[in-house]
């Protein structure tokens, strides 16, 4: 009994161990997740708040990039606005340009007009007089021919008529013979002044060049940020930039064409290099200039020795470097000084004169337009000017005086530099004009020959330096094909614009055929 009694104490106790034990393994448990619970609230909470500083930086990121973005399409936009605004001052210059221009034609035409008008008021003066005279005839020819007030018209309209044509056609022919008779002693005199009569003056310049660009984007680096670039090379150079909307092209102009030619090369040498900055450009800039300035230089002396015409000042020698840079209906300056030389040359040698300095004369007789784009004055009084400082033989400044008939010449060589400089202008090929006006400058030749009572045909020939007039024979007697001649010619020099001179040839021919059988 005894033994079951300690038996059931020891299993009790042994119960109650095991559930202390039991109990104190589940609490040690609990600790241990609670301290994992705990772990992994921490754990969460510094991975959640790396994740909220994450989202804040990766905002700021973007919300400074979304600043950047917007602080560069503004400043794009300014840069269009500032682009507009120079295009709208440009065309605001050039529209007040045409405006001065029109008000001052306006002005000639109403000046014009005024003269018409009053040359018309002298006119229906002088026809009431003659009028006046014409009645005063008719009623004597009624009262001493008892004829009609008509017939007496006609009979006095045919007398005056004849008489004034055979007066015309004697007094034409008369001169011709004289000049003909004094031929042999006033020969090489007579020459010169029949080549002068080809002189005339053509002046129209070039005023703009046109740089391609590789890109429309080199439009923009050429303007720079806020146009800063494109200042740079106007106040630089001292040309315009015109830029429009005329894809991958930039016009520059400037009546200087020195400066104009510049201007293009250093444009060409920043679009190749693409570094287009204010310090840049002047680099590039100061380069060209020293570079052009050789060029001139040594092409003024290669021209100078290639015609062989002895020493010239070297300031002379700059502005016939400059020469080659001017145009005059698109033809090159230089080479129509160098072709006057030769022409020149060339008819002083068959005429006995001095061929050097006829070559001298005709080099420099248009120096001067080296200097009329920067100096006020005719390139013939700049010319004369600037051989008179650098000590030129007074026939060459006449020569440079007198090759537009300004001032009288005063010798033979005067004559050939002028003859020469209208040969060389004249020549085909080499002034530009269009295929359209070269057709309606020969129509209108043809219908101005064609408009002459007695003409039955006429064709301009040579290139329109020449019209051949066929008359009616019947109609048109050799004295009065002098007068239609004279008339023609008269026509031609008061209503057509050409350049040199036109030949005016009138044929009258009577065929008598027979047939013997």
């Amino acid at each position: 009994m005894v033994f079951n009694s300690s038996s059931i104490l020891s299993g009790i106790i042994g119960v109650l161990l095991g559930i202390l034990i039991m109990f104190a393994l589940g609490k040690l448990g609990l600790n241990r997740e609670k301290q994992k619970a705990k772990l992994l609230v921490e754990e969460s909470s510094s991975k959640a708040e790396s994740i909220l500083r994450q989202a804040a930086l990766d905002g700021k990121q973007q919300v400074y990039e979304l600043k950047l973005q917007a602080e560069k399409e503004l400043k794009e936009r300014k840069a269009e606005i500032q682009e507009m605004e120079n295009k709208l001052l440009r065309r605001e210059d050039s529209m007040n340009f045409r405006d001065e221009t029109l008000l001052a034609k306006e002005k000639q035409v109403d000046d014009k007009n005024q003269l018409v008008a009053e040359k018309l008021s002298n006119l229906e003066k002088m026809e009431k007089e003659l009028q006046a005279r014409i009645d005063h005839q008719i009623v004597v020819l009624e009262t001493v021919a008892h004829m009609s007030e008509q017939d007496a018209k006609n009979e006095l309209m045919s007398v005056v008529e004849k008489r004034m044509e055979q007066e015309v056609a004697a007094y034409i022919r008369d001169k011709e013979d004289e000049a003909k008779s004094k031929a042999s002693d006033k020969s090489k005199n007579i020459i010169a002044l029949a080549i002068q009569r080809y002189a005339q003056e053509e002046t129209i310049e070039r005023t703009v060049s046109v740089v391609g660009l590789p890109s429309e984007e080199m439009k923009g680096r050429i303007i720079g940020r806020e146009g800063r670039n494109i200042r740079a090379i106007e106040q630089i150079t001292g040309v315009d930039l015109i830029i429009d909307d005329t894809p991958e092209t930039i016009t520059i102009s400037c009546f200087d064409p020195i400066r104009r030619e510049i201007a293009r090369l250093s444009l060409e040498t920043l679009i190749r290099d693409g570094r287009i900055q204010p310090g840049r450009i002047e680099e590039v800039v100061n380069k060209v200039t020293k570079e052009m300035n050789e060029i001139i230089q040594k092409t003024g002396e290669d021209t100078v020795f290639k015609l062989g015409i002895g020493k010239i000042d070297k300031e002379i020698v700059r502005l016939i470097g400059r020469l080659k840079y001017r145009y005059s209906y698109g033809q090159n300056v230089l080479q129509h000084s160098i072709e006057v030389a030769y022409f020149a040359g060339t008819m002083a040698a068959e005429l006995g004169l001095n061929q050097a300095l006829a070559k001298r004369a005709g080099l420099l007789h248009d120096i001067g337009k080296a200097l009329d784009f920067e100096q006020d004055g005719s390139h013939m009084e700049l010319g004369a000017k600037v051989a008179r400082k650098y000590g030129e033989n007074e026939i060459v400044i006449n020569a440079i005086e007198s090759h537009h008939g300004d001032v009288e010449p005063i010798g033979l060589i005067s004559n050939l530099v002028a003859a020469a400089d209208a040969l060389s202008a004249a020549r085909p090929g080499a002034r530009f004009e269009s295929m359209e006006n070269y057709i309606n400058r020969l129509e209108q030749l043809e219908t101005l020959a064609n408009g002459f009572e007695g003409v039955e045909r006429s064709f301009a020939i040579q290139a329109g330096r020449e019209v051949r007039v066929l008359v009616q024979p019947e109609k048109v007697d050799d004295i009065k094909m002098i007068k239609i001649a004279r008339d023609i010619r008269e026509k031609i020099e008061s209503e057509l614009t050409y350049p040199g001179q036109i030949k005016v040839t009138l044929v009258r021919e009577t065929r008598v055929n027979e047939l013997a059988k």
